[in-house]
């Protein structure tokens, strides 16, 4: 322990980021390198030396793993930082949120992960830190203010999401019993399932196999009437993103990105400046105190959906589309979003 307060005294590290290091090193199982170091901690290559060596200095049992690349990667074996590692009442009421998040989003699969997760984490505390936990823990999710809010959701089938979550992590093609929105006719669908895409409706996402399409598509998940979960292997696109494919869209719905650019009223300008509606998105203040919005994405109409919350207080400047849309339809709320 000695070592550790020596350690934690030095020139060029803190405390907390020591320790918080040390963490990192237990729970990385292929262990961390100077690159994993400098981005996790934001410091230069030089600052992520020190706290290498700092860790090592303080943590004896620090090993290098042999990966078989030409890249260093270090680590501490599990249970060295058992007696140090504690929760707060803080890191417990985030958990709870995100299980109410998940909740109110009409994802209980992973909240009900989440709930077991917290309960791990509760039996882990010690009687006389549990006891003074608790009432921080309680104070602190009656002031989040985030527990249920009615409003409109799907309805969702917990097995067919935690059928789909299993297949997507085995890679196997499933056979989906699906519901036209429009004819409402059930067709089966075989696809190789990637990932779900989470908004005011819930999809998969999927490459649909077949000769019409081969093509990665969106399922609403309440339109899947049951499943198939295939023991026919799929190969994932090497190329496909996730995080890309649904970036090309202002939402969920997919097609043709296009440029836009919206004007906020000065009055409206700060607040439209805390958002983020996108992350393409550009933005610009004008003399009058105006701001500019520009960005390129799809779905005009989920723009659309949007723009009306902010009433009179905004206008679109390009495509002229969506103007016709959004301007025709404008409130005075009298206040902002």
């Amino acid at each position: 322990m000695t070592n550790l307060v020596v350690g934690l005294g030095m020139r060029y590290e803190k405390a907390d980021n020591l320790l918080q290091l040390a963490l990192e090193l237990q729970a990385a199982r292929s262990g961390l390198s100077l690159a994993d170091i400098e981005e996790k901690f934001g410091v230069g290559r030089r600052t992520a030396m020190r706290m290498r060596d700092a860790a090592m200095r303080n943590f004896p049992q620090m090993e290098e793993v042999d990966t078989g690349e030409r890249t260093k990667r270090w680590r501490l074996p599990s249970g060295t930082l058992d007696r140090l590692v504690a929760f707060t009442a803080e890191e417990l009421a985030a958990i709870e949120g995100a299980i109410n998040l998940f909740e109110r989003d009409n994802r209980e699969d992973e909240a009900a992960e989440l709930t077991t997760l917290g309960a791990k984490l509760r039996a882990l505390l010690k009687p006389d830190v549990a006891r003074k936990v608790e009432p921080d823990l309680e104070a602190l999710l009656e002031a989040e203010g985030l527990a249920m809010r009615p409003g409109p959701r799907p309805r969702i089938e917990i097995s067919v999401v935690g059928d789909l979550r299993q297949a997507i992590k085995a890679c196997v093609k499933v056979k989906l019993q699906y519901r036209n929105r429009k004819t409402k006719k059930v067709n089966e669908r075989l696809v190789h399932p990637y990932g779900f895409l989470h908004g005011h409706r819930n999809y998969l996402v999927a490459f649909h196999e077949n000769p019409k399409a081969n093509f990665v598509v969106l399922f609403a998940l309440p339109h899947i009437e049951s499943l198939e979960v295939t023991d026919e292997p799929f190969t994932r696109q090497p190329d496909f993103s996730l995080d890309q494919f649904a970036a090309r869209s202002f939402g969920l719905f997919q097609g043709e990105s296009f440029k836009t650019v919206w004007k906020f009223a000065p009055e409206a300008a700060d607040d439209a400046e805390e958002f983020i509606f996108h992350p393409s998105q550009q933005i610009e203040r004008q003399p009058d105190g105006s701001l500019l919005v520009t960005l390129h994405a799809a779905s005009d109409l989920e723009m659309a959906w949007h723009l009306y919350a902010w009433g009179d207080k905004v206008e679109v400047l390009e495509p002229k589309g969506l103007a016709e849309i959004v301007h025709g339809q404008r409130m005075s709320w009298g206040t902002t979003p």
